[in-house]
Order: C-alpha cells, then structure tokens, then sequence
C-alpha cells in the first residue's frame, strides 16, 4: 500500500466510523475486481469459480456474477442464492462430497447437474436424488504446510478413482472429471505439483478405459498475506502451478479453480473501538466491540493470524486484546505490541475478508459488525 492509499484508508476507516460507529466490515469491490485480474493473470488457463462459502455477502456475489465467473456452491441455500441474484446453473459446482437428499433435489430441479463425490456412498446418492449428473471425483492429495488440512475429511485414495468413475457410469451418471484441493492457505507449491500429477495418471487411465474425462478441478488453497511484512508468493506458485498444467494436461481439458479467500480476503477490513480496558497480570487488556464470536471468528475456524492495527502513536507495550461477550473463551491476541489505547479508540484489521462473517455468530445477542460496501472505481 503506497503513502497515498494509506492515507485515504485512514480518513475512510475513522469518517465510516465518525458516520456508523463500529464495529464495521468493509467491503471494497474494487479489490475484489483486482484479485479476479490477478488469478487471471497468472493462470490464464484456469476458470476461477468462486468458493461462496468464504464470504457469501450478497454484494460480492453479484459482483463476481457480473464479472463472469463461475461458482463452487456447497448447499443449497448457496445454490438458491446464486440463482437468486442472477447467476447461471451453468457456472455452478456442487463441490461438497457429502450432499443431502433435499440439496440433490434442489439440484436436480434447478438443473445443476455438475458436482462432486469421493464414495460409493456418495454416488448412490446422486443416482437416487439426481440421476444422470455430470460428476468429479475428489481424490485425496497431499496437504502439508497448509494452514487447514483438508484431506483429513476429504478425497479418494488416487488408487480408487477409476473404479469409482466406472460405477458412475454403471449407475447412469456422467463421469466428467478430477477435483482435488491442498488445503486451505497452502504455502507449498509442491502439494499442486504432486496432486497434478497425481491426477494426470487418473486421466491417463481413464482415457484407456474409454471413459472421456473432460474437467479438471485443482481446487482452492492459493494464499494470500496478513502481515505488511510477508512476502507474496501466489505470483511464483502460480508460474509453476500453469506450467505443469500445460505440460501434463492437453489443451482440450478444462481447468477450474476454486479460489475463495484468495478473492475476498485482500477486499474487507474490520473495524472495532475498544470499550473496555483493565491490567491483568501486569499487562493492559483492551476490550474490543468485535472478537472471535463475531467477524474474528477466523481466529478459531479458519486458524488464522491478523494484524492489528491503530491509529495512536506512543511507547508500545505487550497487550491483550479481548472480544465484548462474556465468555473468556473470547480472547483475540495475548501478544500484541500496542500503545496504550483508551475507550473509543480504534483497531483495525486488514485482510480479513474470508471466513469472518462467514462464520460470525449472534453469542450473547451481540449482532455481527455492519457490513459497508464501497463500490469506487469499479
């Protein structure tokens, strides 16, 4: 962020605040609009289908629906909605593996007809709820160093993949592809280079035993950064995550993503006062009118770390930082080095734009932050 921005970001935060009180999410679409140039950019051979579930805010889906880009729902009120604020059935992935019957249903009725699986199980339950679905399996591929790992829960062993994709097609269904995903915040880039692989014998196979595979899925996971000091490495990732897609995948495969906090998380920043303040251990705690029961809830679901940022200048300190319900549960950061702070003053969040009001709840009746969109330059 240049002098320049910094200071417009600063006469924003405390004019929205000076207008609205807090706590506020800032929604800033014109970032959304950058990172989608960004992920084009760098993989211009991958289709992004937004990850609704990261930031779901009416705002930014219509946004991205204006932009054209497809979508990776997993339920159906995420389908509902998409539809709702004029997407396409056919820029939608049912992407969770574990569907109920009432969302197959809905699918079916609606005519989204691609999604994912990685069980039996779970392919009978297409056939049943949703017959002649297109359908992707999901294998499991290798997540280390990813802040959530999600082949705990998710994805086939590779070595089942082919037989699964014949009992699709025994039960009437569509094979169309292979999905996988590398976990969330992947820092490595080795864990996409070893799943294309991996997923490339998959289509190799597959085209031996006559069944035409046609979608690629790599999933989500591209990171993005919290702190002014990190470096960014999704230019360099992507550089070699594109290269070994043309190299082990023929022009006439499709290839998706689906980025979500990559999208949504540079885009919004959280704004909180403190209304509370107390030494505790010979340390000062500052009570925030935000914490990890409302737009802070990254912190427990999504294992995540933010910058906190204010506005007073002094002599810093180690500090506390603490939410406003009345569980203890509800402490944000033991380690913060801050200047003393005062009732009123404001702390700021930056990059917090992904699995925040996603996953804010009404604890203690305390409402989520007010979400602000800025629609500037867009």
């Amino acid at each position: 962020m240049t002098r320049k921005e910094k200071f417009t970001t600063d006469r924003l935060i405390k004019g929205l605040v000076k207008k609205y009180g807090s706590p506020l999410f800032v929604i800033f679409l014109r970032e959304i609009d950058k990172r989608i140039q960004l992920f084009r950019g760098a993989l211009p051979r991958v289709e992004p289908y937004y990850a609704v579930k990261a930031n779901p805010h009416p705002s930014i889906l219509r946004f991205l629906i204006k932009k054209g880009l497809g979508f990776d729902v997993a339920s159906k009120t995420e389908i509902e909605n998409i539809i709702k604020y004029g997407g396409k059935k056919e820029k939608l992935i049912f992407a969770n593996t574990v569907k109920s019957p009432d969302a197959l249903k809905y699918a079916a009725k609606t005519g989204v007809d691609l999604m994912t699986f990685d069980s039996e199980y779970e392919l009978n339950k297409i056939a049943k709820f949703c017959p002649g679905a297109r359908v992707i399996a999901r294998i499991k591929v290798p997540n280390v160093g990813s802040v959530v790992e999600l082949s705990l829960k998710f994805g086939v062993e590779p070595a089942d993949a082919i037989a699964l994709l014949i009992k699709a097609i025994k039960l009437g269904l569509k094979p169309a592809g292979i999905s996988f995903h590398v976990g969330s915040q992947c820092t490595e880039v080795s864990n996409f280079i070893e799943a294309l692989e991996l997923a490339s014998i998959i289509f190799h196979d597959a085209l031996l035993k006559k069944i035409a595979l046609e979608i690629l899925d790599i999933g989500g996971g591209f990171p993005i950064t919290h702190f002014d000091n990190e470096v960014d490495i999704f230019p360099s990732m992507a550089e070699k995550i594109g290269g070994e897609i043309n190299r082990l995948f023929d022009k006439s495969i499709r290839v998706i993503a689906e980025p979500g906090r990559f999208i949504a998380g540079p885009a919004c920043i959280l704004i909180t006062r403190v209304i509370g303040k107390s030494i505790r251990n010979n340390k000062h705690w500052y009570y925030l009118d935000d914490g990890v029961y409302g737009c802070l809830s990254g912190i427990v679901y999504d294992h995540c770390k933010y910058q906190f940022k204010v506005f007073k200048k002094g002599p810093t300190q180690l500090s506390t930082l603490a939410g406003p319900t009345c569980d203890s549960f509800d402490v944000v950061s033991v380690s913060e080095d801050l200047p003393e702070l005062e009732c009123g003053d404001i702390v700021y969040i930056e990059n917090i734009g992904a699995y925040s009001i996603a996953t804010a709840t009404n604890f203690n009746s305390i409402l989520p932050a007010r979400v602000i969109t800025i629609n500037k330059e867009v």
